[in-house]
């Protein structure tokens, strides 16, 4: 149907069930919007004896949800192409009259130029949107662009330039997405090599987007061809430093993601690089980083949400140490790599495909019984104690909570490569957040996805279940039983207690090393928190060991057991 077809329909209902945010990008004129999660919950709204035009942006949610509601008694059909093509026809869009915030950007403003700070807590990362309110440009953006998109739709500036501060080893960018579907300049440092068209910069180069400049600053280090760009207004004054994974909050970016050989060398061209951003620019101007919010690309924890040029010089260890003092410091600093970084800088300089938000086909009880016996991960979104209690046998516990970086952290670091990953969760709502968090890394199209009360996933099958336990119940037990105790926590945090007589493995080496834990003794697994432990209970109970978790709720940790359980490290 096209859009006049459309409009001489009066007895349509227009359902539009895009998440808030794209329904704030501007809608069809005349239609409701119910989100694809909230359906089946909200279905009273839709009249039963009139058609329904279900409306996504590409039509791909929508053909699922006709599919849902023609079975379900109503005369459902798609919007062919979506928002997409309805566009493409000539079709108008309403758009909100007020604009609301948009997700989790922040809108502090520097004179004539705005900069936008778009949060990615999963990662530990920020991205930046800076406009002088007619053009704007982007800064090292993550993958899923649909986020930056609706910024720039409420702002109403056109994107003229999409800068990156270096070739990204924790995350698949959206910057040449985003450059391309816009007509955007894709902003890279000229010595990287990468197979698609790009304006290379140098260190000096000079950019102007509007009346913002962006001046090319070379602060190798983080890796050898890093750029940090400083912003400043039609009046010279400087706005802000785009620092990628340079200067950080209190820290500065790690240095050994390209190699052993090269971490030496890389910290100190990092100390120099610091100390030259520190010296050439203004104690006023902000520093804005990319890295240092939770992100393993920081050489030690970040402090702060905000920070100057002035505030680094008085707390800075590039800035406070010479370069022997700190080139030792950070090396002696530096901790694992997630697993997943190897494939990320690869993916960046190949060019990633476009993102694909599209929900997963619907899996079975049958499908899921299946795949789990064929060794396929059939992961577990709902909360931990939730699937404590009762889960799938064989399906693996990865906590969808909030803030993400857990679920993002563990599952992309212990995922084996080509390993097909099915979703369960709660809502539809639920395993589109994961699969957002999951395309940032690189992890896409799931094999299949299934929502609802978990008895109704098994079938007709018995639910498993885990036993949990508190620290101070597996004191008492170890005074009459020989159990085993494993450690899942990395070896930077012994230095806060270990539990005398346990067994330390790291929860990302885990799979690795089963072959260490006996079969004749039941082991109680803990961490610091519990969320780690019920990742490798799961995956332990998975493969026939008998697991006790430890989980002792907020708080609890191996420093709070009982004295004559712990011993320093």
């Amino acid at each position: 149907m096209t859009p006049d077809q459309i409009a001489a329909r009066s007895d349509l209902q227009l359902l539009d069930i895009r998440e808030l945010h794209e329904w704030n990008t501007g809608r069809v004129p005349g239609s409701r919007h119910i989100p694809m999660d909230e359906i089946p919950d909200r279905l009273g709204e839709l009249a039963p004896a009139r058609p329904v035009l279900v409306i996504c942006r590409s039509g791909r949610r929508a053909d699922r949800i006709s599919a849902w509601l023609g079975g379900h008694g109503y005369d459902a059909r798609t919007l062919t192409g979506g928002i997409l093509q309805w566009r493409r026809e000539g079709g108008t869009l309403e758009q909100p009259s007020v604009a609301g915030p948009v997700g989790s950007m922040e809108q502090p403003t520097a004179g004539p130029v705005t900069v936008e700070i778009i949060q990615t807590p999963g990662l530990g990362n920020r991205s930046y949107l800076a406009h002088d309110g007619e053009v704007a440009l982007v800064v090292d953006p993550q993958r899923d662009t649909d986020r930056i998109r609706v910024l720039l739709d409420t702002t109403g500036v056109r994107l003229s330039h999409v800068f990156e501060t270096h070739i990204h080893n924790d995350y698949v960018t959206g910057g040449l997405q985003l450059s391309q579907e816009l007509g955007a300049t894709y902003v890279l440092p000229t010595a990287e090599k990468v197979s698609y068209p790009h304006l290379g910069v140098a260190d000096g180069d000079v950019i102007e987007a509007g009346g913002m400049r962006i001046r090319v600053v070379a602060t190798p280090g983080h890796t050898h061809h890093h750029m940090s760009y400083l912003l400043t207004d039609a009046a010279g004054g400087e706005v802000a430093a785009f620092t990628g994974g340079s200067m950080l909050y209190g820290t500065t970016g790690r240095t050994d993601l390209l190699g052993s050989e090269h971490t030496e060398p890389l910290a100190r061209a990092q100390h120099a690089s610091v100390r030259r951003l520190a010296a050439e620019l203004a104690p006023a101007t902000r520093v804005l980083p990319t890295h240092g919010f939770g992100s393993y690309c920081a050489a030690t924890p970040a402090d702060g949400d905000d920070s100057t040029i002035g505030r680094e010089r008085e707390r800075n260890p590039a800035l406070l140490l010479d370069e022997d003092a700190y080139v030792e410091e950070l090396l002696a600093a530096l901790t694992d790599i997630p697993a997943w970084y190897a494939r990320m800088a690869p993916l960046n300089q190949a060019g990633p495909p476009p993102v694909d938000l599209t929900l997963p086909r619907e899996a079975t009880a049958r499908e899921l019984r299946f795949r789990i016996d064929a060794g396929e991960w059939v992961v577990d979104l709902r909360d931990r104690i939730a699937y404590a209690r009762a889960h799938l046998p064989g399906s693996l516990s990865f906590e969808l909570s909030e803030p993400s970086a857990n679920f993002l952290t563990q599952l992309g670091w212990l995922l084996p490569d080509g390993m097909p990953l099915t979703l369960i969760g709660e809502t539809l709502r639920q395993v589109a957040e994961a699969q957002r968090e999951l395309v940032r890394i690189g992890i896409d199209e799931p094999a299949g996805a299934a929502t609802g009360p978990i008895e109704t996933l098994a079938g007709h099958a018995p639910l498993a279940s885990l036993p949990r336990a508190s620290f101070d119940e597996l004191a008492r037990t170890r005074e009459s039983a020989d159990v085993l105790v494993l450690d899942v926590r990395r070896a930077a945090e012994h230095a806060d207690g270990v539990l005398d007589g346990s067994v330390r493995i790291p929860l990302h080496g885990l799979m690795t090393r089963l072959g260490e834990l006996p079969r004749d003794r039941q082991i109680w697994v803990h961490c610091a928190s519990g969320y780690r432990a019920t990742v490798a209970a799961g995956l332990l109970k998975a493969h026939g060991y008998d697991v006790v978790l430890v989980d002792g709720g907020p708080g609890a940790s191996p420093a709070s057991a009982p004295p004559d359980a712990r011993a320093p490290r």
